[in-house]
């Protein structure tokens, strides 16, 4: 099964240390070589939002209202479970710390 790991963007304005970029680079590493992580990336606080209603299609700045809800990262991991992916959320929170992280499964091909 397939996994979306998001996290969100946080008020911690403290930059990372050389601990955080280890940290992360060994787990990076080892779920990269196991053939559990598919693709992992940063995104933009900015973009465009569209909504569609009765035929009219309004783009407007988004893609959130406020920026503490943007979402800042993501993983597309391939588990056998939610448990796991549930897990591997858990080992990432521990290692970046305070914030918020949604998993969802990614459905089709």
């Amino acid at each position: 099964m397939r996994y979306l790991m998001t996290t969100k963007a946080t008020d911690n304005a403290a930059a990372p240390d050389e601990k955080l970029f280890a940290e992360m680079g060994a787990f990076v590493e080892e779920l990269t070589a196991s053939g559990v992580l598919l693709a992992t990336g940063g995104l933009a606080p900015f973009g465009v939002r569209l909504t569609s209603s009765g035929g009219e299609i309004t783009v407007t700045d988004g893609p959130f209202t406020e920026a503490k809800e943007a979402v800042a990262g993501f993983a597309l991991v391939e588990v056998r479970s939610e448990e796991e992916a549930v897990e591997l959320a858990r080992r990432f929170r521990r290692i970046v710390g305070d914030g918020e992280s949604v998993i969802q499964q990614v459905f089709g091909p």
